[in-house]
C-alpha cells in the first residue's frame, strides 16, 4: 500500500482525545475541524520540566530524503509505547518538495502523522500566512518608493523579495516597471518572515522582530527598517493566528506538533522555538529533527536555535541509510562509510550521546548492515537498526530504549562554534574550516562589500547561517562523501535583522527552485474529493 493509503486506513481519534494526552484542556487549543488544532496558551505560564529533547539528523541525503521524519515519528511512537509521555516536533510541509521531487514532510509507511493530506498541503494556512505578510511587505516597500515618501528609499539596495510556496523558476529575477527595480521570487519557506516565526518566543517577540527586518537604505546611507514603513503591525495581524503551534497525531494516535518549516540549506531548518519549548513542557520526551545533513540543520540547531533559545538536546540521532552511503560513496558503500565517519565527527563537537540508526530497507543486505555496524562501533557510537516504516513503533522499540538510557545523564553544552564578539569573517571561517573542513574561503566582491560594511555595524554581533548545497559538505554538489581540500565560496550576504542572523550565500544556492521534468504533480488527481498521488 501507498503511504496515502496506510493512512485512509487508519481511524483518528478526535483531536480533543489526542490534547487530552497532554493535559491540554478544551480551552487550550483552538480546532480546525476534528483532527487538527492550534495550542494557544503559552508555554511561559506552564511548570518547568525534567524533559529531555532528541534531536535526529541525519547523514548527507540523495535528492529523496533519507527517512529522517519517519524515523522521527517511530521514535516517539516506540517511547510512547514504552508508557513514556512523548511528543514528536517537526515542520510544516512545503508545497515546492510536495508538488516537486522530495514529496511531503509527513513520514512513510506505518510512521506517519495525520492527516497528511492535510498537512502536506494547506494545513492551517501558516505558511500561507507567511507569504502573505511577506508580500504585503514588499508591497509597502513598493509603494513607499512609488509615493516618493520619506525616508527616501535607495530602490537598488532593497533586500526583501517576494515568495511564493511553489517552485517557479521563472520568478527567480523578475522586473517591477511601475517604480522601476528588479526584484526576485524566493519560495516561503526561504523568507525571513518563517524564519522570525520559527524563532519568536510569543507574539510580542514577533511583533517587534517583523518591525527589524532591515529592508534597505536610504538615499541618504541610513538603514531602514520595516518599523519606519510602519509595516510591522500589519504583518502582525496577518501572522496572529500563525504564530500558534500546530497540533495533530502520529498513526498511533500519538500527539505531534507540527509548526513553522524553513528549509535547512537556506534558513536554519527548525521548526519553532514556542513548538519545542511548548512540547518541553508538556511532555517528558521531545524528538525533534533538523533538516537535511548535520552540516545543515543540525549545526544551525546548535549554532543559532540553541543559542538564541537557551535549550540544549540530551541525545542526537544521526539516520542513515544504505543507500545514502552507497551515493555518497559513489557506487561503494566502502568509500561512502566516509560520509558517515564526517557527521559522527561533526555531532561529536556537541555532544557524547550519539545514536547511529540505520533505516532497514529491504534491499539492504547482511553484510552492508553488519559493516555499517561495525565502523559505529570502531567510531565508539551506538548503532541501532530502524524498522519503524514497516512496522511503526514495534520496529524502533531497541531505539527509544537506548534513548532512555542514554537520557539519563544530561549532556553537558559544549562551547559555541565562535563567539558573538568575534568578526563576521571570522565567524564564517570558523564554521568553514573547523565544522565543513575547508582549506579556504574566498569571497565575491559583492558579498566582500556587504561584509566589510556589516562588520562596522551593530549587526557583527549576529549568527551566521550558511546558505548551501545540502547534498556536499562542501558548497559544491557533486563534491560527494566526505570531501578534503577544498574552497569554498561566498557569494552573498544577506542581513536578516528581525530573525537575528545573517544569511552567508555560498557557491550556486538557489532561493527558488525549479520543478524537475516529471515532478510529482504529474501524479496528483482528485477522484471522488480524495487527493492522490500524495506521499
Amino acid at each position: 500500500m501507498t503511504d496515502y493509503e496506510i493512512y485512509k486506513k487508519t481511524t483518528l481519534l478526535p483531536i480533543k482525545e489526542i490534547a487530552a494526552k497532554l493535559n491540554l484542556r478544551e480551552k487550550d487549543i483552538s480546532l480546525y475541524g476534528d483532527d487538527k488544532a492550534k495550542i494557544k496558551i503559552n508555554e511561559k505560564n506552564l511548570p518547568d520540566k525534567n524533559s529531555k529533547l532528541i534531536l535526529v539528523t541525519s547523514t548527507s541525503p540523495t535528492p529523496y530524503g533519507e527517512g529522517k521524519t519517519t524515523l522521527s515519528i517511530g521514535i516517539n511512537d516506540a517511547l510512547c509505547a514504552l508508557n513514556k509521555k512523548s511528543v514528536v516536533v517537526l515542520r510544516e510541509p512545503s508545497l515546492g518538495p510536495v508538488f516537486g521531487t522530495k514529496g511531503g514532510a509527513t513520514g512513510g509507511g506505518m510512521s506517519q502523522v495525520a492527516p497528511m493530506d492535510d498537512i502536506n498541503l494547506h494545513f492551517t494556512g501558516d505558511i500561507h500566512a507567511v507569504t502573505s505578510a511577506n508580500n504585503l511587505l514588499c508591497a509597502i516597500i513598493d509603494n513607499h518608493i512609488f509615493r516618493k515618501e520619506e525616508p527616501l528609499l535607495d530602490k537598488d539596495t532593497i533586500s526583501i523579495n517576494r515568495c511564493l510556496d511553489v517552485n517557479d523558476r521563472a520568478l527567480r529575477d523578475v522586473f517591477l516597471p511601475i517604480v522601476e527595480r528588479a526584484d526576485a521570487f524566493s519560495i516561503s519557506v526561504a523568507s525571513e518572515i518563517m524564519a522570525i516565526l520559527c524563532l519568536a518566543e510569543d507574539i510580542e517577540d514577533l511583533k517587534e522582530r517583523l518591525g527589524n527586518i532591515f529592508i534597505g537604505y536610504s538615499l541618504d546611507k541610513k538603514e531602514v527598517y520595516a518599523k519606519d514603513l510602519k509595516a510591522e503591525g500589519a504583518m502582525t495581524v496577518l501572522l496572529k493566528d500563525a504564530i500558534y503551534p500546530n497540533l495533530v497525531q502520529t498513526l498511533e494516535k500519538n500527539p505531534a506538533i507540527i509548526h513553522g518549516g524553513p528549509f535547512a540549506n537556506i534558513a536554519h531548518g527548525c521548526n519553532s522555538v514556542m513548538a519545542t519549548k511548548l512540547g518541553l513542557k508538556l511532555a517528558d520526551y521531545v524528538i525533534t529533527e533538523a533538516g537535511f545533513g548535520s552540516d545543515m540543520g543540525a549545526l544551525k540547531f546548535f549554532d543559532i536555535k540553541c543559542r538564541k533559545a537557551n535549550i540544549y538536546p540530551d541525545a542526537v540521532v544521526i539516520n542513515t541509510t544504505v543507500k545514502s552511503l552507497v551515493y555518497n560513496g559513489e557506487g561503494f558503500l566502502e568509500k561512502g562509510i566516509q560520509n558517515l565517519n564526517y557527521h559522527i565527527q561533526n555531532m561529536q563537537g556537541f555532544t557524547n550521546h550519539i545514536l547511529v540508526v540505520l533505516n532497514q530497507f529491504e534491499k539492504d543486505t547482511e553484510e552492508e548492515i553488519l559493516f555499517i555496524q561495525n565502523h559505529c562501533k570502531s567510531c565508539n557510537v551506538a548503532f541501532e537498526i530502524s524498522t519503524c516504516y514497516t512496522k511503526g513503533s514495534a520496529g524502533g522499540m531497541k531505539i527509544a530504549e537506548k534513548l532512555v538510557e542514554m537520557t539519563q545523564q544530561k549532556t553537558t553544552p559544549t562551547a559555541f562554534i565562535y563567539q558573538e564578539t568575534d568578526t563576521l569573517q571570522d565567524k564564517i571561517n570558523s564554521i568553514c574550516k573547523q565544522k565543513y573542513h575547508a582549506s579556504a574561503v574566498i569571497l565575491e566582491r559583492k558579498a566582500e562589500e556587504k561584509l566589510a560594511i556589516l562588520e562596522q555595524s551593530k549587526h557583527a554581533i549576529l549568527p551566521i547561517c550558511i546558505a548551501k548545497t545540502p547534498y556536499s559538505i562542501s558548497d559544491q554538489p557533486k563534491r560527494l562523501g566526505y570531501p578534503k581540500d577544498f574552497t569554498m565560496t561566498v557569494t552573498d550576504i544577506k542581513l536578516n535583522s528581525g530573525a537575528g542572523f545573517i544569511t552567508v550565500y555560498m557557491g550556486d544556492v538557489m532561493t527558488m527552485p525549479g520543478l524537475a521534468k516529471h515532478a510529482n504533480y504529474e501524479k496528483m488527481d482528485l477522484i471522488d474529493n480524495q487527493p492522490l498521488g500524495l506521499f
